[in-house]
């Protein structure tokens, strides 16, 4: 099996997407800073693998872990062993720890949020409207960054105040670039920072998830202080960070597809068939770390041998043919059935889909009400993704807005 090496710099995700979807369902690869694993890149047997219970996700399971073959400075350590929370245990474990949160982000429950996040979209949109007409902004950092950090920093409780030295450590979290001499000292600094948070809830609890998180461990549900720490840091990491791609990456895909924007802005096709088709197509999160396998797994003809690591490549399975067919490549706004997993599959699959898909589906009909002719200030093709290996993230979206 030829082994496919992930681009630390994210030049061409297209292009990389295409190749391991290409090595078939299984593909070899190495990620950044030379460790190896595999990654599943058709939709079919990614479903499958999702639900397969002799995928886990203990790290223990990892043969090169337990050999001592991954250093602590790894860039990318902080997503393969974030710590005990319901990302990194499975079966009864994940249910105690996923439970609260998942009863907090119930559709209905989301729903309750909405006017907020209408407030928080009309506020970010008057500050562009005041702005000199014809001037260039990054519609990313003025108003695809703020609207989803603040709506997840309020659901958990985040002082607002906090959020410039979060922006500053999730850069360096996310990143492949981090220098490893810095790797230990960045996590351990988003340890202090979140215990500190949690601390602050416990003197003050609020009417906020981390304050319930607190309340049921007191009640009997035995969270402890490091599970509700991870927690509350994989849920603000991971809740403002999918959104904004999906914002981002939906206003890119219109603007390059101007039949499709005509129709969408003319009534013709709902902004929900935008949002899922740019989850299908573009998908904010590119690869997923890390599962490891406790026995050896067929997939299709090829195996997932016992003790090695499977990440989950989204960017390749949403454009796979023989799930959707000879358009796959795509993109189309009236595209029906659309059964994509761009939120994952199974028992972890991404609780705050329905946060995303609500804040997506906000902000993107405001912004064009607001501002039906913006237009990118830049050529599409010189966009530039971030040095991210798990999330499609462009470093800038500059606009104009006429």
């Amino acid at each position: 099996m030829t082994r496919i090496a992930l681009d630390p710099f994210v030049a061409d995700l297209d292009g990389e997407s295409a190749a391991l979807r290409a090595a078939g369902p299984l593909a070899e690869v190495e990620l950044p800073g030379g460790v190896h694993c595999y990654a599943v890149t058709h939709h079919a047997e990614a479903r499958q693998l999702l639900t397969d219970a002799r995928v886990v996700k203990d790290i223990n399971v990892w043969g090169a872990w337990q050999r001592g073959e991954i250093p602590p400075d790894w860039p990318l350590i902080g997503l393969a062993n974030p710590g005990r929370s319901m990302l990194t245990v499975d079966g009864a474990d994940h249910r105690r720890l996923r439970t609260l949160v998942a009863q907090a982000l119930t559709v209905k429950r989301v729903e309750r949020l909405r006017s907020g996040i209408e407030a928080l979209t009309t506020a970010s949109l008057d500050r562009l409207a005041a702005l000199p007409k014809g001037e260039k902004v990054d519609l990313k950092a003025e108003f695809a960054y703020p609207l989803p950090m603040n709506v997840i920093s309020e659901l958990m409780g985040v002082d607002g105040a906090d959020h410039p030295r979060l922006k500053e450590l999730f850069e360096k979290f996310f990143s492949t670039q981090t220098p490893p001499e810095e790797v230990p000292q960045m996590m351990a600094d988003l340890g202090t920072l979140f215990t500190k948070i949690v601390d602050s809830k416990r003197a003050e609890p609020g009417d906020d998830l981390t304050s319930a998180l607190i309340a049921a461990s007191e009640d009997g549900d035995h969270l402890s202080n490091e599970e509700i720490v991870n927690t509350l840091q994989l849920i603000i990491a991971a809740g403002h960070e999918t959104t904004i791609s999906l914002i981002v990456n939906a206003v890119v895909a219109l603007q390059t597809h101007p039949e499709q924007r005509k129709r969408v802005l003319g009534g013709e096709v709902p902004w929900d068939s935008v949002i899922e088709e740019t989850l299908r197509w573009k998908t904010p999160t590119s690869h997923v770390l890390i599962r490891f396998a406790t026995e050896d797994v067929a997939v299709g003809d090829k195996v997932l041998p016992k003790g090695e690591a499977l990440i989950v490549s989204f960017g390749a399975l949403g454009r796979d043919e023989t799930q959707y067919g000879p358009t796959a490549g795509e993109f189309d706004v009236t595209r029906s059935p659309n059964r994509h997993i761009a939120f994952g599959h199974g028992p972890h699959v991404c609780p705050g889909a329905a946060l995303s898909r609500l804040e997506a589906g906000v902000a993107l009909p405001a912004l064009y009400e607001r501002f039906p002719d913006l237009d990118l200030a830049v050529p599409a093709a010189e966009l530039r993704n971030k040095p991210i290996v798990t999330q499609n993230d462009l470093y800038n979206l500059p606009v104009e807005l006429t």
